[in-house]
């Protein structure tokens, strides 16, 4: 066995969020110069399962192998027509993580630092495309490059989110955003402060906004319940009793 080939397989595990337990796996099938073969694993993501299916290959003369793609699956026991299966491929030990593929799964948007055919460097925003699919099934990816004009930035600031207070923790939202998660953010409105969950979106130059049961928020929603707080008790029967006076008042004002 190669074991050079062996701690790059290995090292390209660990930073594409597998972890170190397929370790013994791949060492008895590399050892066995098994030509192709697949290793499974499965990870929990917010209280969803998701099933991944690694594919290797051996190079021409079997000393070398490639860890070239891997499927991703996420089931709905409750409704198996909402079932998501997808491909992603690996590139010299690079590519989509494996929570990346599930934020994408979900329809949330990551970004990475890609490589062109020259072998330069890019920033885009990734997303899958529900529409067009390859002749494989699988969804094809969305490119949303820097020239677009998202700025994520920008889009964020001025909106009244705590977290953009402090530089840490603005880091983190950051982070977290751009990995393609859905962040709480603290959002500070007339009343108390309110929790709120927020996902990049790319392709509207926009933010997801959702509540915590992830119930996506529309606009117009958040404006109502950004309203000044409801009035108390003493308040309301203030009101009821200014009412009559106020009443007289505009009647008295119509006689004149």
């Amino acid at each position: 066995m190669n074991e050079q080939n062996s701690e790059f397989l290995k090292k390209s595990l660990l930073n594409l969020g597998f972890g170190d337990k397929l370790n013994a796996d791949l060492d008895k099938e590399m050892e066995s110069k098994t030509p192709e073969f697949k290793l499974g694993i499965q990870h929990e993501f917010n209280q969803k399962t998701i099933d991944y299916t690694l594919h290797f290959k051996a190079g021409d003369n079997q000393d070398m192998y490639f860890f070239n793609k891997y499927d991703a699956s996420i089931s709905h026991k409750d409704d198996p027509a909402k079932d998501l299966n997808q491909s992603f491929f690996i590139n010299k030990g690079s590519g989509i993580t494996a929570k990346e593929a599930f934020n994408l799964m979900e329809g949330r948007a990551v970004h990475k630092q890609l490589y062109n055919l020259e072998g330069n460097k890019y920033q885009a925003w990734l997303q899958l495309d529900d529409k067009n699919l390859t002749d494989n099934g699988n969804k094809k990816i969305k490119h949303y490059h820097e020239n677009y004009g998202y700025d994520l930035d920008k889009v964020i600031a001025g909106k009244g989110i705590k977290e953009l207070e402090d530089p840490k923790a603005k880091e983190e939202l950051m982070y977290s955003l751009r990995k393609g998660n859905a962040q709480q953010i603290t959002m500070g409105g007339k009343g108390e402060d309110k929790k709120y969950f927020i996902a990049a979106n790319p392709q509207f130059k926009t933010v997801d906004l959702f509540d915590h049961q992830m119930k996506k928020i529309k606009r117009e929603e958040l404006l109502q319940t950004d309203q000044k707080p409801a009035k108390s008790l003493k308040q309301r029967e203030q009101q009821k009793e200014d009412a009559p006076i106020k009443k007289q008042s505009r009647k008295s004002k119509m006689n004149v």
